[in-house]
Order: structure tokens, then C-alpha cells, then sequence
């Protein structure tokens, strides 16, 4: 009997909205009729796609430091590819490719953003082991955790809760496997734009025709910043970071920008101007040059790099406990007493946690290594 194919237009118009009371949402795919979803087709495809984007995810995540969530363009390349092999009412089958590879992000971000540590106090420690089995089922268990967590908050979240939280990239992401053959449209270009940067940055490792990383360092008034003002402006022109910076968006993408320049135009050239002629290595009793005698980029490494982390660390602490929200309407109302109100108590609250982190680390770290690393 052949099966007939449905239609979809459209999310419902309560989708997007907390029901009334007595209303009910009616999903999609009616539970009262059997779609095609879970099959050979799908799940192919979609450990295809969670191959493919795992590679890409752990290859920018330990390049910059950032991920991408990959739901939209595999929701895209599904419908592309269901459009192209004129598979009738494919909407649950996507559903699943999108399912499967998605995860891919998720399980490789907690993987690349921790596991390296091992391999780190390898090198310090050689009685250390890592096997990649031990790799490779921790990451399965983390998984498999996440998978158990999500089935009791599923029901709340999806359910109970149903318009309270909009979950955009979601939205997004049911609009395009909806979205049938417009879809399937949006697949070629995304095709096109791997291509162009694959050719990109195969020409600018193979040929060299120019530096990945552009810095002012290529001129001689450039070098001439670097060594007197420690003043170093760089961008990774990379088709990999420009296209995450396309995904991430402007006002994120400026954020993520702003704190760069904190970093290499304020941090650096103020630590060597403050503190130029002094050796600061309570904490690495390797460093014995002093802070003016460094380049831009030893000081990046040496301090620098765990300022930004802790900044990273105390925005979350920040906002999380209000005291973002005060700075946040400060700025916007230009009131100062606001602004002060949110930026002392943050000021406070981050010179405790490094005080405390400090102190951590002088009980925790050996006597002998803090005092002449592993000669002693």
C-alpha cells in the first residue's frame, strides 16, 4: 500500500506561546499515525554526520578554545539529502539524523575541554597512563549520562513548561526540518561554503601564499610597538574561526572580541608598565627574566592567559549571583551609583577567590616543586 505523504507548513501557532488553560498543543507528527523514523537511512546518516562534525568540533575546539553547536547545518544537509533521494514524509527520519549527529558537538567539547589534562600531567608525572580505551569509554559514559538526565527533565521542560522558554537554536532548528524543500535549497550553499574553505585553507597550509595568523609584528613600526609598548595586534584569518564567527553572530562574536583586546592592549602593556622591572614567579619559580624583558607574547603565556580564564570564571560567578545586573542598567541608565554597586562587590568577591585559589595551590603543590620544580 503505498503511503501517502503529508505536508508540513508550519509549527502550530501555539507553539511559540504558553497554552491556555484547557488548550492543547497538537504536535506535527499526530501520535495516531506510523512515520518512518528510525531506520537504516537515518541512523547511517546520522552517524555520518556525528563523524563529520566531532572532527570538525575537536578540531576547532583545541585550535581557539570554542566549539559550535551543529543541530541547524545538519538539520539542513538532512532535509538536503531526504529532497534529493525523494524519501516521502522524511520529517521523523531528520528528526533522528539531526538527533544523532548533533551530539556531536556535546560529547566532544566535554572530552577535548578536560581530557587533555591527563596528557598534561603526563608530562610531569610519567607513571601516568592514558590508554585510548579509557578515553574512549569515558566519553561513552559521559554520554550515556547526559542521555539518563534528559529523559526525566524532558517531560518538565518540553511539556510542563511548554512557550515559558523559548530554546531559539531548537526553534530554529524544528523550523528548517519543517521547511521541506526550502530546506533542501539552503543544503547547496552550505555545500558550497565547505568547499570555498576547505580551498582556502588548503592553499594558505600547502602554498603559503600567506600567514594564517596576521600580525602587526610583519612591519617594522609593528615590531617596534611589540618591544617598547608590548602593544601586538593579531587575527587568525583561518576560513575554520571566520565561518564559527559567522555561527556564533556580531554581538556574541564582539564579546568574545572585546575581551581579546582586554587582554593583549590593557592586561599586557599595564602588567609591563606596573610591574617592569620586578620578576613575578611566586607561582612558576621557572620565570626569571623580568616582566619588561618579555615579549607581548611570553607575558600572554606566563599571566596574562590565566587572567582572562579567571575574568571567564568570575563572569559566570558575576552574573549568575546579580551582580552583572547591576552594571548592566548602571551602563544602560548612566548611573554610577548602580555601576558601583555591581562592580566593587565583583572587585571584592575577585580578589577572595584568587586569594583562596592561591592558597590552595601553595598547600597542594609540593614544597620541593614550587621551590626548584623537579630538581629537588
Amino acid at each position: 500500500m503505498k503511503q501517502e505523504e503529508d505536508k508540513f507548513t508550519g509549527l502550530p501557532e501555539n507553539a511559540f506561546r504558553e497554552l491556555k488553560p484547557g488548550e492543547v498543543y497538537n504536535p506535527l507528527m499526530a501520535p495516531s499515525k506510523s512515520y518512518p523514523e528510525v531506520n537504516i537511512w537515518s541512523v547511517a546518516w546520522g552517524i555520518a554526520m556525528a563523524i563529520l562534525f566531532s572532527a570538525a568540533a575537536a578540531y576547532l575546539g583545541l585550535k581557539v578554545g570554542q566549539v559550535f553547536e551543529a543541530a541547524i547545518p545538519i538539520a539542513i544537509i538532512a532535509v538536503g539529502v531526504s529532497g534529493a533521494a525523494k524519501r516521502k514524509n522524511a520529517l521523523g527520519e531528520n528528526v533522528i539524523i539531526q538527533s544523532i549527529g548533533a551530539c556531536s558537538g556535546v560529547i566532544v567539547a566535554g572530552a577535548i575541554f578536560t581530557l587533555p589534562a591527563l596528557y598534561i600531567l603526563q608530562a610531569k608525572y610519567p607513571e601516568m597512563t592514558v590508554t585510548f580505551m579509557q578515553v574512549f569509554i569515558s566519553s561513552l559514559l559521559g554520554g550515556v549520562l547526559g542521555i539518563l538526565f534528559l529523559i526525566p527533565f524532558r517531560k518538565y521542560f518540553v511539556s510542563d513548561m511548554h512557550g515559558k522558554y523559548p530554546f531559539p537554536e531548537a526553534t530554529a532548528t524544528t523550523q528548517v526540518l519543517i521547511s521541506g524543500e526550502k530546506g533542501g535549497s539552503q543544503a547547496k550553499p552550505l555545500l558550497m561554503a565547505g568547499m570555498i574553505g576547505g580551498l582556502y585553507d588548503f592553499i594558505v597550509a600547502t602554498f603559503g601564499w600567506w600567514n594564517e595568523n596576521f600580525t602587526t609584528r610583519v612591519c617594522s613600526a609593528g615590531e617596534m610597538l611589540a618591544e617598547k609598548a608590548k602593544l601586538v595586534f593579531k587575527v587568525n584569518t583561518g576560513a575554520a574561526v571566520l565561518g564559527l564567527g559567522y555561527i556564533v553572530g556580531l554581538k556574541y562574536a564582539s564579546i568574545i572580541c572585546a575581551g581579546s583586546l582586554a587582554v593583549w592592549w590593557i592586561i599586557i602593556p599595564g602588567m609591563s608598565a606596573i610591574w617592569g622591572d620586578s620578576v613575578l614567579n611566586a607561582w612558576n619559580p621557572e620565570i626569571t627574566s623580568t616582566v619588561g624583558m618579555m615579549s607581548p607574547e611570553e607575558i600572554f603565556k606566563y599571566y596574562a592567559k590565566s587572567i582572562g580564564i579567571g575574568g571567564i570564571a568570575m563572569a559566570g560567578v558575576i552574573g549568575g549571583g546579580g551582580l552583572g545586573d547591576f552594571i548592566y542598567s548602571g551602563i544602560s541608565s548612566n548611573d554610577n551609583g548602580l555601576i558601583l554597586m555591581g562592580a566593587i562587590p565583583a572587585a571584592l568577591l575577585a580578589f577572595v577567590l584568587g586569594s583562596l585559589v592561591d592558597l590552595v595551590q601553595r598547600q597542594v603543590v609540593p614544597k620541593g616543586m614550587r621551590k626548584g620544580g623537579d630538581k629537588v
